[in-house]
């Protein structure tokens, strides 16, 4: 059986580069609007012999649209269920590839559109060798937005590499099993915002290299939780920050997961998080045995801020909301957690857990004072008394049972109206664009959509 891939409706759109400044929100998407690509060529795949039955092939169709209107344009999926059977790239494959473009857009003018893996074909059978939803390589001012991503055979979203990227108003819903990530980011000045991810494995994950990237209102809705890793040999992050998280039942809140290794992650601020039912809390693990150790005395970790983090743990005398475990040849330094008020559901204590972990401020919960930076073993600190102001709200958008399993096609989740507690949107919904008749996605020059 061929998953079928839906794309109604979506958008492309692209045209040419140029510098962009510091501030990271004004400067990253496209840098020409769709009115503008509009102006210059419209190519609907229906006129490429595209049908939109659930069944006819459409891979020969979208690309040869994108090639009528790699000169600048847009690339238009009208409403409609849509097959593609054409996987590219490698590594498993990719239903779309984009790569190597620039000044591109793809989003649902509706916001309704969605791509559905049916990835339960492949789960069915106990595989997550199944292509990727959607990977970008090597883009330069992009955007994605206002569509969902649902049941990819394995990875929803991958951003290899790219640069001055805005992705926002998504939903993205897995099947639960592991290795089905919604959303890795390998890459420069990058905005992630505005993302409600249901899966069983990373809800928004930073790897190595990356650099100066903002990651705010993420709704992790019963999934594996924000993550950067896992960190190997050679680690180069630097200036990420994470804000406005909102996690639900899900593994942890956030994780910094390695073993052994080298390199340096340097500049994070971990900042407004709120928890319900997790597993974890804040969870640095520098011995994480889910992967096999490297070579390397560990990854250097230096100026993680973490501040202003509420709500609850599912048992905090089982998994503690403060575990930093820091690799013993190469301790962290300039680790501050301040304003972190977090409380267990389950029985009436918990503990804060550090191993080689210093700080440039006052000492607090189990964190030592940064003047030596040597390794000490880990420092397990236990607690009866609820701290002061842990209290936070919930989203109506909570999930009661994460339902969908790896035997059934799963439906298609609406975008939420918010994606974290008393925070509007950063852009409106789609559904009030105007646009040409056909509801519409876009792509231009130079962009390749490439079979393998």
């Amino acid at each position: 059986m061929i998953p079928i891939l839906k794309l109604a409706p979506l958008l492309f759109s692209s045209a040419l580069v140029t510098a962009q400044s510091a501030d990271i929100r004004e400067t990253v998407g496209p840098l020409s609007s769709i009115p503008d690509k509009t102006s210059v060529k419209v190519c609907d795949i229906t006129d490429y012999g595209a049908q939109a039955d659930g069944a006819t092939d459409i891979s020969s169709a979208l690309n040869d649209a994108f090639t009528d209107c790699s000169a600048g344009g847009v690339v238009v999926v009208p409403s409609g269920d849509y097959a593609l059977a054409t996987g590219t790239g490698t590594d498993g494959g990719n239903m779309i590839f984009v790569e190597h473009g620039t000044d591109f857009e793809m989003f649902s003018s509706t916001g309704k559109g969605a791509m559905q893996g049916n990835g339960y074909v492949f789960h069915n059978e106990g595989s997550l060798d199944g292509p990727r939803l959607l990977r970008t390589y090597e883009m330069t001012n992009f955007s994605i937005h206002d569509f969902a991503l649902v049941d990819s055979p394995a990875f929803h979203l991958s951003m290899d590499t790219c640069s001055s990227g805005d992705v926002y108003n998504m939903a993205i819903r897995g099947g639960d099993l592991g290795g089905l990530d919604g959303i890795d980011v390998w890459s420069t000045d990058m905005w992630i915002h505005d993302v409600m991810v249901t899966d069983k494995d990373e809800c928004v994950t930073v790897k190595s290299p990356s650099h100066n990237i903002l990651v705010e209102n993420i709704y992790c809705n019963w999934s594996g939780g924000c993550a950067m890793g896992s960190l190997g040999e050679d680690t180069d992050i630097s200036d990420i920050t994470y804000k406005n998280v909102y996690t639900w039942t899900s593994n942890q809140m956030y994780m910094i997961k390695s073993n052994g290794g080298s390199g340096t992650v340097a500049n994070v601020v971990l900042e407004n998080f709120i928890g319900h039912g997790n597993a974890y809390s804040l969870d640095i693990d520098q011995y994480w045995s889910s992967m096999d150790p490297l070579d390397g005395v560990g990854v250097q970790l230096n100026n993680i801020k973490v501040m202003n983090w509420t709500g609850t743990e599912a048992d905090g005398l089982e998994r503690g909301p403060i575990k930093v475990m820091c690799a013993d040849g190469a301790p962290c330094t300039g680790i501050e957690i301040t304003d972190f008020a977090m409380w267990t559901e389950t029985g009436d204590s918990q503990w804060y857990s550090c191993q080689s972990a210093y700080t440039d401020s006052t000492p607090e919960f189990c964190l030592r004072d940064g003047s030596d930076a040597m390794a000490y073993e880990a420092t397990p600190t236990t607690t009866t008394l609820a701290p002061t102001g842990h209290e936070a709200p919930k989203m109506p958008d909570d999930l009661a049972t994460h339902s969908w399993g790896t035997t059934a096609s799963i439906p298609i989740p609406t975008l939420p109206a918010s994606y974290f507690p008393g925070v509007a949107l950063y852009s409106s919904l789609a559904g009030a664009f105007s646009a040409p008749a056909s509801p519409l996605i876009s792509s231009i020059s130079p962009v390749q959509l490439c079979k393998a």
